[in-house]
């Protein structure tokens, strides 16, 4: 196994640049087959990635969790962080409890009632093959149930020795501070990248408290990759305003400038946009998802890349003209 610069998420340490595992499973970029799945996933392990995010939520009934776990079983060890997260898949009797977002099927539904908590991490132990979750997030918080309430039963869980560590995922600074006086918060998972900033306070919060970030979508669904140039069929990227044929085509022409910085620093577009991201923060650790082999080590190798100051000012300068068009925060 490659080793990468670690990272500190609260009281965890990974590597800096985590691996994400949503894009693994169909439907949410395509097609994909669980073989093609599965070499994703230890092609990340192999070089270097120390943390892999799922979630019970992706794909059909557990499908991400299980892969996640078959190629743990694969590879042997334990010397993976396992982070996953719980309250979109909600039990057939149970209420769902609705909440808008910004994306085209303009809500989501979850139920995070501590009556369920349990059951929803005892499924995911079973799916992933392991005896504890090491980093166990609300996957939303539930507009009708108090936080607070459903981080104490997390909180049961991290007693009872089935969670090592309480993650919250999409919330507010002011929700950071209601969860931690409750439990210990080890990291937050937040929306950051080149194209979509999270909320000043959060951050601000988090540092604060000793919470690490993680990033979801560094890559900003891949298009800071700059290689996207259309979205179609069953992936999940046609729900996303900014990824609509005239936003895109937009965005594509005002992202050309960064392009170019990455390509001056012989960097790829990705490697430039996750290196930027790891110099905003000293505990901030993005996991960008990939299907490519080749890709995921390219991503993994940014951990690497030191950007002088200048370089810095100078992609921050051409970040501010950016400017994307649409809609890109889900929340």
């Amino acid at each position: 196994m490659t080793q990468i610069p670690p990272r500190s998420l609260g009281s965890l340490t990974t590597s800096a640049i985590g691996f994400g595992a949503m894009v693994l499973s169909p439907g949410m970029y395509g097609e994909i087959d669980d073989d093609r799945s599965i070499g994703a996933l230890h092609a990340a392990f192999d070089a270097g990635a120390t943390l892999v995010d799922t979630s019970d939520g992706y794909g059909n009934d557990g499908h991400n969790e299980r892969l996640v776990g078959r190629a743990l079983r694969e590879r042997g060890g334990n010397d993976i962080v396992v982070a996953t997260k719980f309250g979109l898949r909600i039990p057939e009797e149970a209420p769902a409890h609705r909440f808008a977002v910004n994306y085209a099927f303009g809500e989501l539904a979850v139920n995070a009632d501590p009556v369920h908590v349990r059951g929803y991490a005892e499924q995911s132990l079973r799916n992933l093959g392991i005896d504890a979750i090491d980093l166990y997030y609300p996957h939303f918080p539930d507009p009708q149930v108090p936080l607070a309430d459903t981080v104490g039963a997390v909180a049961a869980l991290v007693a009872a020795g089935l969670v090592r560590h309480l993650g919250l995922s999409n919330i507010t600074a002011a929700q950071l501070r209601e969860a931690h006086a409750a439990h210990p918060v080890t990291a937050v998972q937040t929306q950051w990248s080149m194209w979509q900033a999270p909320e000043p306070q959060l951050l601000a919060t988090a540092r604060e408290l000793g919470v690490g970030i993680v990033a979801w979508s560094p890559l900003g669904g891949g298009f800071l990759t700059g290689t996207v140039q259309k979205v179609a069929g069953d992936d999940f990227r046609t729900n996303i305003p900014r990824f609509s044929a005239g936003n895109l085509a937009a965005n594509n022409e005002r992202y050309a400038p960064i392009r170019g910085i990455a390509a001056d620093l012989g960097l790829t577009a990705s490697q430039l946009a996750l290196a930027w991201l790891l110099h905003q923060d000293d505990h901030v650790v993005p996991i960008p998802g990939s299907r490519t082999p080749a890709h995921i080590v390219e991503n993994l190798d940014a951990a690497r890349v030191t950007l002088h100051p200048d370089t810095l000012a100078h992609i921050d300068r051409a970040l501010a003209r950016f400017n994307p068009s649409g809609e890109g925060a889900l929340l």
